[in-house]
């Protein structure tokens, strides 16, 4: 940059520019080192020097755009009669227009209102992508370079079936006009997603692949859109071709523009053209590539992660919040608001733990609406507790015998008589699902109890019927963590969602109280053979690998997910149907094939919208029209568990 201003001193440390006269008067050779221009690239230090100069100029003219024009047609005539040339002339004068496209045969016969679409970021300009919240993400602008390249290279790491649906449309749409798309990446770590590159491949893409686990190791992600026009562009940083990447994932990517990085654009397609030649990258075959992937895998299993003791970060500042409600506002009865997935019952454990530190031992009643629910808690608390036989269940057909550490159905409470169990026979009580407290069966256990500690937990503490639930808690939330909050701080995972048209017409099916009418939905769904159909085709086409899925389909009724089992069961996979009429045991074995792979999908109405710990689903279906925002968070939240696999 010219140094242009006397008052603005000039600092120490490197320099590469033009000497000035400015930097003639103010510096000496004592205090700076300079070197003659070489004439090999003395044209490229002298044009950015002007460059600076004259964009500076420009922006003080007035007269508008072309007062600025006339000025550089000015310079132009200058230099061409300083530097005479048949490229330099009165026809390269400038004019205030831009040429924005040259318009190819198709288009023009589309018709005068059809043009391609443009990258967001200039074709001359270079920027820096971070998948902020305010700024660009590289997944979008990928997708708005494709369209307009007249081909492709992409060289990155992992291919994950996740990145590629996210671009499988635009890059169809590229290659079926003939445009080739070049792909170079590798077995590293066993990663890369076998599918996706053979979906590529039948896309029309060509595929070079690094099968040596020896050295070599690719960790380049770089994209280059060639343009015939000369304004190539590129991505260079750090994404691979998976979703996380592409849209949400903390990631830096600079984009290169040819106009005003010749230089680096060259040597990225010499460079490229170098891999795509080497005989290191091997065309890419399925069987051989599948054979190397489970090599890398087998290199890398190990055990699972057994469940922390330890609160994460997220979970030490809700139980610190509790105790800064009970030392300073003296608040003992508080509600906390967090995300399925994110350990409500580890918190409760922890908290319980923390009180008895202090307190001593404290009896304790927690409450829950169905028993899977209570025999996953008495586990946490086991294990956060380090006691394996903490805990009695009050169940039908068990009832506690100590009556110290209860877990307690909240119908078991309701059949029992509730006057011969003293209101203080609690210190502490423990409600989970807590939004369920507007119901009667509820009301009854917390109007009669008299607990030293009240502590309730729930993902959504609002209802749809407008009953709040917050009388109970001192009218507050004393620690919250949301859905999108969790998944904002990484504690549950982002996830795909697709939209899909069924071509089922809802509107003749009747509105009763403020929802669909069930038995219309039902004979509507259930006599659908060809909207069953279009569900399994679009689990074969999003889903990675449909056979390994592990799938919950909600259902409008019974029927209705027994249909949905028999026709999944008809596409070649394991599947049943779910109810509150299907025995214990068959439920509890049946989510345990499910969490093993043994069944693909489980299909159910409102069976697993709460208490459903399997952070190995990876899919959810919604069959159905869903009016309550309550239940359609705790349905997708089925899905949103982090898993170790």
């Amino acid at each position: 940059m010219p140094i242009q201003d006397n008052a603005i001193p000039i600092q120490s440390g490197l320099y590469e520019t033009v000497v000035t006269g400015l930097h003639s008067q103010r510096l000496s050779d004592d205090n700076a080192v300079m070197s003659a221009l070489d004439p090999g690239d003395a044209h490229v230090y002298l044009s950015r020097a002007i460059y600076d100069y004259l964009s500076q100029a420009l922006q003080g003219v007035s007269g508008g755009v072309e007062a600025q024009v006339e000025i550089c047609n000015k310079l132009i005539d200058l230099i061409g009669t300083e530097v005479p040339s048949r490229e330099i002339g009165s026809n390269q004068h400038l004019r205030p227009q831009m040429l924005m496209e040259v318009l190819s045969p198709h288009l023009i016969a589309a018709g005068p209102t059809v043009s391609s679409i443009r990258p967001t970021t200039p074709l001359s300009q270079s920027n820096l992508l971070v998948n902020g919240a305010r700024d660009l993400r590289i997944g979008a602008e990928v997708a708005q370079e494709i369209p307009s390249a007249d081909s492709v290279d992409l060289l990155c790491s992992f291919i994950l079936w996740t990145g590629f649906v996210q671009l499988r449309s635009i890059l169809q749409q590229h290659c079926n006009q003939g445009k080739r798309l070049r792909i170079i990446t590798t077995t590293y770590m066993g990663v890369t997603d076998l599918r996706a590159l053979t979906k590529l491949q039948e896309l029309g893409a060509e595929i070079r692949i690094s099968y040596d686990r020896r050295h070599t190791r690719l960790h380049a992600k770089a994209w280059l859109f060639n343009r015939n026009s000369g304004y190539s562009t590129a991505f260079v940083g750090s994404s691979n071709l998976s979703r996380a990447a592409l849209v949400d994932g903390i990631e830096w990517n600079v984009r290169l523009s040819e106009v005003e990085s010749p230089p680096v654009i060259d040597k990225f397609k010499g460079t490229f053209e170098t891999y795509w030649s080497d005989a290191e990258f091997a065309p890419f075959d399925a069987e051989r590539f599948q054979s190397a992937i489970k090599s890398e895998q087998s290199l890398g299993a190990g055990d699972l992660t057994p469940l922390e003791v330890r609160p994460y970060p997220f979970q030490q500042e809700i139980l610190d919040r509790l105790w800064v409600e009970r030392d300073l506002h003296d608040r003992w009865k508080n509600l906390v608001v967090a995300a399925t997935g994110t350990g409500k019952t580890v918190i409760a454990a922890m908290d319980y733990a923390s009180c008895v530190k202090r307190f001593g031992p404290l009896r304790v009643l927690f409450v829950a609406h169905r028993v899977e629910i209570l025999k996953q808690s008495r586990s946490t608390f086991r294990h956060v507790l380090r006691n394996g036989s903490f805990g009695e269940l009050w169940v039908s057909g068990q009832r506690p015998q100590s009556f110290e550490h209860v877990f307690a159905a909240v119908q078991s409470l309701n059949q029992a008589d509730l006057t011969s169990i003293l209101p203080d026979a609690f210190d502490v009580i423990i409600i989970d699902e807590v939004h369920h407290a507007a119901a009667a069966t509820y009301q009854t256990l917390l109007t009669h109890f008299r607990p030293r500690i009240l502590l309730g937990l729930t993902a959504t503490p609002e209802r749809t019927d407008g009953i709040s639930i917050l009388d109970w808690f001192g009218g507050r939330i004393a620690a919250e963590l949301r859905l999108w909050d969790a998944i904002s701080r990484g504690l549950l995972t982002p996830f795909l969602y697709f939209a899909l048209s069924d071509d089922t017409d809802l509107t003749t099916v009747a509105w009763r109280s403020g929802r669909y009418d069930v038995r219309e939905l039902e004979n509507l769904y259930t006599g659908d053979h060809a909207r069953a159909r279009i569900i399994g085709q679009a689990v074969h086409d999003y889903i990675r690998v449909p056979k390994a899925m592990r799938a919950l389909g909600f259902c409008v009724s019974v029927r209705h997910a027994e249909f949905m089992a028999e026709r999944f069961s008809e596409f070649g996979y394991q599947a049943i149907a779910l109810s509150g009429d299907t025995p214990a045991e068959q439920r509890s074995q049946a989510i345990a094939d499910l969490a093993a792979g043994r069944l693909q999908v489980l299909f159910s109405v409102d069976l697993f919208n709460e208490g459903v710990d399997i952070p190995s689903i990876d899919t959810i279906l919604l069959l159905r029209p869903t009016e309550s925002v309550l239940l359609f968070l705790q349905q997708l939240g089925r899905g949103l568990r982090r898993s170790n696999g």
